[in-house]
């Protein structure tokens, strides 16, 4: 197992954990919403990969031990990464990312693109905690490894 148990937050332990698409399933997935958000997901990495996206990281109430989240949350590295390949949404952002979640459920950000007034990028933003400022987890799938 790769994705450490929650800590007294609900939330992951800080860091980066590494995990393959099987544990994210079976540990994520433990409700009917969850599995929805489960297969949104699903969707958007196999554009991501088809497109040439190597790694993804998740964040949001959806890796916590919130019951049920309202998305899932995300960012990807563009390195490598053809924007013709991509499904058209995932570079929509307007609107609070309205045409993402309506596609796939969640919001899938570029993982260096600025997420607040200090530019922090999406990679190190989702590892802060909104409300305490301490320091929380995110879950990263390698989409080279990845088998939909």
């Amino acid at each position: 197992m790769s994705i450490p148990p929650f800590d007294h937050r609900g939330l992951l332990p800080a860091g980066v954990h590494v995990a393959p698409w099987a544990e994210v399933c079976s540990r994520y997935g433990w409700t009917e919403h969850r599995l929805k958000l489960l297969s949104g997901l699903r969707q958007a990495l196999m554009s991501l990969k088809k497109a040439g996206c190597k790694r993804v990281y998740l964040d949001g109430s959806f890796v916590t031990a919130k019951e049920h989240p309202g998305d899932f949350d995300g960012c990807w590295e563009e390195a490598g990464v053809d924007p013709r390949k991509l499904h058209p949404v995932l570079l929509k952002f307007e609107a609070k990312r309205a045409a993402q979640k309506a596609v796939f459920g969640g919001e899938m950000f570029p993982a260096s693109a600025a997420a607040d007034t200090l530019r922090s990028p999406f990679v190190r933003f989702f590892q802060t905690d909104k409300a305490t400022g301490d320091a929380k987890g995110i879950v990263r799938i390698d989409l080279t490894e990845w088998e939909p």
